[in-house]
């Protein structure tokens, strides 16, 4: 797939001292990882020989075997298309080295040493001299320092370079440095012995060295075969992407740990932040003689992954990463009170107006209502509902609103507007027969008209209860739901309101009001502006019109904080959605978002004020600057040819 780059992390059987031994091995391991279509294969420091050895790293025969076991993994790599790192104790101008090789198709790219030997405290500094940024050629030419990047010259955006895993914890390491000057993909060829919960201290260490640095991590570390005189080794694979840990082979395991890394995702994250490059600048005035040297490779074949087999795409972006939902559920509540008391106190408001129609947005916008006057202290009944039922407006929806206004101890109004609505289509001449937008967004905004002025009435705040679901798809009335006073809701996708409702619904103490929670979680979602069927039922269900919402809010994670192509998307949803929808029915809500997302602009050009929750949101004060005229086109181009 298109932008995914198959990587994979080794730890070869280790028989101390016994070159031949470890090349079989390795070879094992690379011929494995070719048949896994792996582009990118790291192995553990000095692997060739063994970590382990102490002085005899000084015996001559056994540089004289490392050498030669070198040559042939390089003869081995002949034919393949995959960068390769090893390590091994190697020589180089009258000084010996901890050094990883890198190679591929036969050519061996270049060589980089360990440096600071020291910060591990196992004693290679005893062997070997710290290794410095750009150390010359070997007599073959081949580059040696630890200023190496190794950059694909068919693919922009994949460049490999190397550090020790010890080393990146200093505060300005090789890392670093290399990462600011185009490096997106860090390897590490390490050893790091296991102590106790060292195992979980790594993986927190990569996924937060992958975040900090926006790129791929793959650390190998030396296996169980390494002596235990003085410590013990468990062969720990890591990888990971941008702050999120993709695989983690727990300590004393053998074989290919593999995954496959988003290299557009770290080209998007990485464009965005524009920063990286200001860093760039300035740490190259103030590190003289630090500037990398480029090593150009190629793939004879694709570089890309054929399939998504070794990674899973969430289905529920805005939910990847969390374990415990209840804890984000209170948090976000938390964050929405504090954001929706803060107004209140600067307004010196007198009430909360909630329009309460029995869904799941305003639902939410009750909820959070309730934690901010439980934190100002101020009673229950200073929450003013109003429920305005008219000609879609069901039963079930109508009760659940009262119920829950009720259970709460906020104040109902009950408004009907069918009346003041067919006087408005008299005064418009509309014939209310003709359900058109008219017909619908009529009713909106009479809502909308009767909670502001309610709002001004008691001195209170009309609380705007839209979601960014329904900002992402312009899915609202402009002049109606699309205003309000303050909006709580506006960074919260639908998907992401369902969990948040379904935690409370567990929590809470009053089962009254847990189970109409339930039972709104269990109703379809629907503005209710066109009549109900003969049953009562809902007749106007928004996901049949517009598409499901989990995958609206899938595409909005990826059109928005990455940017990404069209066909890339798609192809995300397809691993995503797998057993779910069908390629043609995923396409045709992909165009669907497209159309809405660029046609509705001009609706979340004028969006309200509401603090952000979530990492998306859509303020026109610095969130997302996009012109209300622009085309789709160019994107549904890409997409009429797949």
């Amino acid at each position: 797939m298109k932008g995914f780059v198959r990587v994979a992390a080794a730890v070869p059987d280790t028989v101390l001292g016994d070159v031949r031994k470890n090349v079989e091995s390795i070879t094992a391991l690379i011929n494995e990882a070719d048949g896994r279509n792996v582009k990118l294969l790291v192995l553990p420091e000095l692997c060739i020989t063994g970590y382990s050895l102490g002085d005899l790293f000084w015996q001559q025969d056994l540089l004289y075997a490392a050498k030669e076991g070198l040559r042939e993994l390089v003869n081995e790599s002949r034919g393949r298309d995959m960068l390769i790192f090893a390590g091994l104790p190697y020589e180089f101008k009258g000084r010996l080295y901890d050094m990883t090789a890198v190679l591929m198709d036969g050519r061996l790219l270049g060589l980089v040493p360990r440096s600071a030997l020291s910060v591990q405290g196992d004693m290679m500094e005893r062997q070997f001299s710290d290794g410095e940024f750009f150390m010359g050629n070997t007599e073959d030419g081949v580059p040696v320092g630890t200023g190496l990047i190794f950059e694909c010259s068919d693919v922009p955006g994949f460049a490999v370079a190397c550090e020790n895993f010890a080393e990146a914890e200093m505060p300005l390491s090789m890392g670093d440095i290399l990462s600011l000057q185009g490096a997106s993909v860090l390897v590490s060829p390490s050893a790091p012995s296991e102590t106790y919960g060292s195992s979980s201290k790594r993986a927190d260490f990569a996924a937060s060295r992958s975040r900090r640095l926006c790129c791929g991590y793959v650390m190998a570390g030396a296996g169980e075969d390494e002596s235990t005189t003085d410590h013990v080794f468990g062969g720990q694979r890591l990888i990971a992407e941008a702050g999120e840990l993709l695989c983690d082979s727990g300590a004393f395991t053998r074989g290919l740990t593999v995954s496959d890394i988003d290299i557009m995702r770290i080209r998007a994250e990485r464009m965005k932040n524009a920063r990286m490059a200001d860093r760039l600048r300035n740490l190259a005035g103030g590190c003289p003689g630090k500037q990398a040297l480029c090593v150009s490779f190629s793939f004879s074949g694709s570089l890309w992954s054929e399939d998504l087999r070794d990674r899973s795409i969430s289905p529920e972006p805005f939910l990847s990463g969390v374990e415990d939902k209840a804890s984000m559920s209170r948090e976000i509540l938390d964050i929405q009170a504090h954001a929706l008391k803060k107004r209140f106190e600067h307004t010196h408001s007198q009430k909360a107006v909630i329009g309460l129609s029995g869904g799941l947005d305003s639902t939410l916008a009750l909820l959070a209502a309730r934690h901010a006057f439980r934190l100002m202290r101020r009673p229950m009944e200073d929450i003013l509902c109003v429920t305005m039922p008219c000609f879609g407006t069901t039963d079930r929806t109508y009760d659940n609103a009262c119920r829950l206004a009720r259970e709460i101890g906020a104040e109902l109004r009950e408004i009907r507007i069918s009346d003041s609505v067919m006087k408005h289509f008299e005064d418009i001449d509309h014939d209310p027969g003709i359900r058109n937008s008219a017909y619908e967004n009529a009713q909106a905004r009479e809502r909308t008209q009767i909670l502001m002025d309610i709002a001004n009435d008691v001195g209170g705040l009309d609380i705007g209860t839209g979601d960014l679901s329904e900002e992402a798809l312009g899915w609202c009335t402009f002049g109606g739901d699309h205003m309000a006073n303050y909006a709580v809701n506006t960074s919260i996708p639908k998907t992401l309101i369902r969990v948040i409702v379904s935690e409370v619904a567990a929590a809470e103490d009053n089962v009254a009001v847990a189970e109409v929670l339930r039972d709104i979680l269990d109703t379809p979602v629907s503005p209710e502006l066109l009549p109900s069927d003969e049953e009562g039922n809902i007749k106007q269900k928004t996901e049949d019109i517009v598409g499901p919402y989990e995958l609206h809010d899938f595409f909005t994670w990826y059109v928005v904080k990455y940017g990404f192509t069209a066909r890339h998307i798609y192809d995300l949803a397809l691993c995503a959605f797998e057993g779910r929808y069908e390629a043609a029915e995923i396409k045709k809500w992909l165009e669907v978002f497209y159309r809405r997302f660029f046609s509705q602009q001009f609706k979340r050009s004028t969006a309200l004020d509401g603090g952000a929750v979530s990492e998306i949101d859509f303020s026109p004060r610095g969130s997302l600057l996009m012109p209300s005229d622009a085309s789709s086109a160019l994107w549904l181009s890409e997409l009429s040819e797949l």
